[in-house]
């Protein structure tokens, strides 16, 4: 890959470009660009530059991962066109999967954030605290604030872990919660499907 291809402009140098690489590669956690700024030591703009340059170059090349931009900083991950291939990898019992209820929770929490215990529980309609306490374990969430109400009940939210999880730049990124709600006229024909007519005698 030349350095034509991937400097957003002729001050970067090639040893910029693979000392960037290399960063990323060993990075357990997406980079932020601040911090890329400072150790390669060139403007925000130019990381940002560099970074979408590269990130091209890889598309372009057909290479199996990509170089993408989540929770705020960049990392390298697999293509989702080999997913599949990754996923033979990777043995079953070394996923730790989440259940049903803690899905529930976390997608109530995304969505509703900053939220107390008291309304998940009023939204789910079960006590929250075993599956909040497994999301917290594994760092989905987190106590982000104190209610102003009575009691001041603590408030939590989404990490950027849940963001690095889904591939998502910012909760902005989530898909509106509109798009999982039937409109009007599905929930009218599902009524009208299920509804018994008594039968006259």
């Amino acid at each position: 890959m030349s350095e034509e291809n991937t400097s957003p402009s002729n001050d970067i140098s090639q040893e910029t470009v693979r000392a960037l690489e290399a960063i990323l590669l060993v990075a357990m956690e997406p980079v932020d660009p601040t911090l890329l700024s400072q150790l390669l030591e060139i403007s925000i703009a130019s990381v940002e530059g560099l970074c979408e340059r590269l990130a091209n170059a890889y598309e372009e090349a057909g290479h199996g991962f990509q170089l993408v931009k989540v929770a705020g900083g960049y990392r390298f991950q697999s293509h989702h066109d080999v997913a599949s291939y990754v996923e033979r990898f990777v043995l079953d019992s070394q996923q730790a999967r989440i259940s049903s209820a803690a899905l529930e929770t976390l997608a109530i929490i995304a969505y509703k954030q900053p939220i107390s215990r008291g309304q998940i529980a009023a939204i789910r309609g079960v006590d929250p605290d075993a599956v909040m306490r497994t999301l917290q374990a594994r760092g989905y969430i987190t106590e982000s604030a104190r209610d102003d109400g009575p009691g001041q009940a603590v408030l939590f939210g989404t990490t950027p872990l849940f963001l690095e999880r889904l591939g998502l730049e910012s909760l902005a990124a989530l898909p509106p919660i509109a798009d999982f709600v039937p409109d009007a006229a599905v929930v009218e024909a599902l009524e009208q499907g299920l509804r018994i007519t008594p039968q006259a005698e």
